[in-house]
């Protein structure tokens, strides 16, 4: 079954919500208030079934009075053609050219026209009309649009019109199913016995019974109870059905009209936006900074507008800008929007969004990346993404829930980036190979750094390289596996080229410090009183030390001890002679074992129990040497 959604457009009382339900059976004014006054004041719902083409239109039949745009708006935003309708007897009026516009703007590319009230005017008006009717829409994408003159009253053309509306729906390319669910909401209602439920469009994605789903920007984690559409329970929803979502244990107050149900744990509101705007000919211009009312979706909300590159845009003028927004918003790259006018209401504008996630700019950086973001191909505007995400990468779910667009295109698009060399993945997370580059030549330029002021050290800290970059710690061991020019040794970091090379003073240093070491025996003297025996730096010091240490001339104990190798090699086997003639052995013991104080004695038995020589069992070691 394929689903379309058509959407009525037009001034009041022209006849839009008659002819829906003379078309489908039902009335889509639902409110007692509509009723009363035979006005629409909210959008309704209504569907037209064709079984033998596997066809199901669904119909959002919105107002049609100036104040009430924000309720059309609400309903305009998931349809895919438009039925535009035009009284006979009033011809064009100020709705009418405001709703074709907002349709312009909202990317609407399929329509047709009705010429409603037909029985209340004669043949030649009706010609009159049509002549109206074609000026009007030249230029938009109604030029070509069929032109039916009907009557809801006595039923004039209406099978005709049938006929045209599924003619035009089986044209539409259906709405993607393949990627993540997003269902905006334009109704929330309880039902006794099944609590609160609310409607939308599905305009991607699909969902079925008992699936878990958030209610965002409100943060709300729930469970599908129930699905319906059009009026029949079903157990899977697909993008371009009208659905009703019976929610699990989440209360109606805690819901309003602009939110979004979404797939769980993938998408995030915004309050900032990167756009494409369009300004409407015949309205004011629009300054920087200035304040309007947003619409996307079935939210609305309060946007400051940010140009960038200039101080105001006119009439009829296209500009690329950011909106910074009074609330959040769940939004796509290829979203559409509408703008309105702080005070008074009027439409202004609209376009698409390009990026709902930007990073900081300033208005003078340049907009590039927006118009490759505007007219690039999905492979180019997710590489663009992802470099702009820098050495923290961006993952796979992120860049779902960012564009408009199905999962399969998307990994299909990564893989082709991979194979190029574009991007490097590593797990869930994707890295520009730009990105990369820059992170290789800032780690050399760090650790070159720390050799030129540390020459006596072996290399640099990789924590302390990490913590430069601020890179997630797996992600940074992923890429120092293809680092290049730099060498990683268990938990330092070094150039290929670099070696320790010591001046002939620290040649002379290093012999004197090792002969102090191999001369204090098991009473060695620390670093400090090396530094003051030698009059040398502390730094200087711990660097040869570190250097001895890697030569195995000497054992580190602690932060301050040292002892030679020979003297660790006699401990070592004092201890086998010792245990070899009794199970256990006392801190007094060991202190008389290597003549020694007690001083030395506790940090040489804590490096022991370290290393896994001896076991502290209270306050007495076993041997766990072999051999």
């Amino acid at each position: 079954m394929r689903y379309v959604i058509l959407g009525t457009a037009g001034h009041i009382d022209h006849g839009k919500s008659s002819l829906v339900k003379a078309l489908t059976g039902i009335d889509p004014d639902r409110l007692k208030e509509e009723k009363e006054r035979g006005i629409t004041i909210d959008i309704g719902f209504a569907d037209l079934a064709y079984p033998d083409d596997g066809l199901t239109v669904g119909i959002v039949d919105v107002p049609g009075h100036e104040k009430l745009i924000s309720n059309m708006l609400a309903g305009a935003g998931g349809i895919d053609m438009v039925l535009m309708v035009i009284a006979a007897d009033e011809g064009i009026m100020p709705q009418s050219r405001e709703h074709l516009a907002i349709c312009d703007l909202l990317n609407i590319q399929s329509g047709l026209i009705a010429i409603t009230k037909a029985d209340l005017v004669e043949k030649e008006w009706l010609g009159l009309v049509a002549d109206e009717i074609s000026s009007f829409v030249a230029g938009t994408f109604l030029e070509n649009a069929p032109v039916i003159a009907v009557s809801a009253k006595t039923g004039e053309n209406l099978d005709l019109l049938k006929k045209e509306i599924l003619t035009l729906a089986l044209t539409i390319t259906p709405k993607t199913s393949g990627g993540l669910f997003r269902l905006p909401i334009d109704r929330v209602f309880t039902l006794k016995g099944f609590g609160t439920v609310v409607t939308g469009t599905a305009v991607s994605g699909m969902i079925t019974v008992d699936e878990p789903l958030d209610i965002l920007p409100r943060g709300i984690t729930t469970r599908v109870r129930g699905l319906h559409s059009h009026g029949k329970a079903i157990t899977k929803a697909y993008a371009g059905q009208r659905v009703a979502i019976n929610l699990q244990g989440v209360n109606k107050d805690d819901l309003r009209r602009g939110d979004v149900a979404v797939a769980p744990a993938s998408f995030t509101p915004t309050k900032t936006l990167d756009l494409s705007l369009d300004l409407l000919k015949d309205v004011p211009p629009l300054k920087n900074r200035s304040l309007v009312h947003f619409y996307t979706g079935t939210s609305e909300t309060v946007a400051r507008v940010i140009l960038y590159e200039q101080e105001e845009l006119k009439a009829g003028e296209h500009c690329f800008c950011q909106f910074r927004l009074q609330d959040p918003v769940v939004a796509m790259a290829g979203d559409r929007y509408i703008i309105r006018r702080f005070s008074p209401l009027q439409t202004l504008g609209g376009g698409a969004i390009l990026d709902p996630a930007p990073g900081r700019r300033r208005r003078k950086d340049g907009i590039q990346d927006l118009v490759i973001y505007q007219n690039g191909q999905l492979g180019e505007k997710l590489a663009l993404k992802i470099e702009k995400a820098g050495l923290s990468g961006i993952s796979l779910s992120s860049l779902n829930a960012w564009v408009n667009a199905d999962r399969p295109a998307i990994q299909q698009a990564l893989g082709s980036l991979e194979r190029t060399g574009t991007v490097i993945r590593h797990e869930d997370i994707l890295i520009h190979t730009h990105a990369f580059e820059l992170m290789n030549t800032r780690v050399r330029e760090l650790v070159r750094a720390f050799h030129k002021e540390n020459p006596l050290k072996p290399g640099m800290a990789k924590e302390e390289v990490r913590n430069h970059l601020n890179v997630d710690t797996k992600l940074f061991n992923f890429l120092l596996t293809s680092l290049k020019d730099v060498i990683v040794d268990k938990d330092l970091l070094r150039l290929k080229t670099f070696t320790v090379a010591l001046s002939g003073a620290a040649e002379a240093h290093k012999t004197k410090i090792l002969e102090l070491l191999i001369k204090g025996g098991f009473q060695p003297p620390t670093k400090q009183e090396m530094a003051e025996i030698l009059n040398m730096g502390l730094k200087e010091i711990s660097d040869i030390l570190t250097i001895l240490a890697k030569e195995r001339s000497v054992s580190r104990i602690s932060e301050s001890i040292y002892l030679s190798a020979a003297a660790y090699e006699q401990m070592i086997s004092l201890l086998r002679a010792f245990f070899a003639r009794k199970p256990e052995l006392t801190v007094a013991e060991f202190r008389d074992l290597l003549n020694t104080s007690r001083k030395f004695a506790l940090p040489f038995l804590e490096h022991l129990d370290a290393a896994k020589v001896t076991l502290r069992l209270g306050d007495v070691r076993k041997f766990l040497l072999k051999g």
